[in-house]
């Protein structure tokens, strides 16, 4: 059954590894890899990736890309949002510490920031444009 958009949203802002995929060039499929992402409901989806690595680039060439986030334990559900690149540029302290915050434990994220090098390091911003959801119940 689809979810809600208040559920489908609320779904996307817990801290999900996310699949991002996006267009990998003509006869190739889709370029899909696991991201740490951020969302709040009603604003842009935010991912942090090495702004020299192959995801960045097909990320910029495409202008859009989608994101899967799941839950693979009762109640079986799932978020793909799909949209358009709305902003890019360096990471900041306050983006990676955020992202990192989601998905380390609090005493960790001080030493992962530190060992970060914010240089490399490019920040996409993407508007929700397209969503699909499920809530599978509790299958068996």
């Amino acid at each position: 059954m689809p979810l809600s958009m208040a559920a489908r949203e609320a779904f996307l802002a817990e801290a999900h590894i996310a699949s991002l995929a996006v267009e990998a060039g003509e006869g190739r499929a889709p370029l899909t890899v696991p991201v740490w992402y951020d969302y709040l409901p009603g604003g842009d989806l935010r991912f942090l990736t090495d702004g020299d690595s192959h995801k960045a680039r097909l990320v910029a060439k495409a202008g859009r890309f989608s994101i899967l986030v799941q839950r693979d334990s009762p109640t079986y559900r799932y978020v793909s949002v799909e949209g358009p690149v709305v902003s890019s540029g360096p990471t900041t302290l306050d983006d990676l510490t955020r992202i990192a915050a989601r998905y380390l434990p609090p005493d960790a994220v001080s030493g992962y920031v530190q060992g970060s090098d914010l240089n490399v390091l490019v920040t996409f911003r993407m508007r929700p444009e397209h969503w699909l959801s499920a809530d599978l119940g509790a299958l068996g």
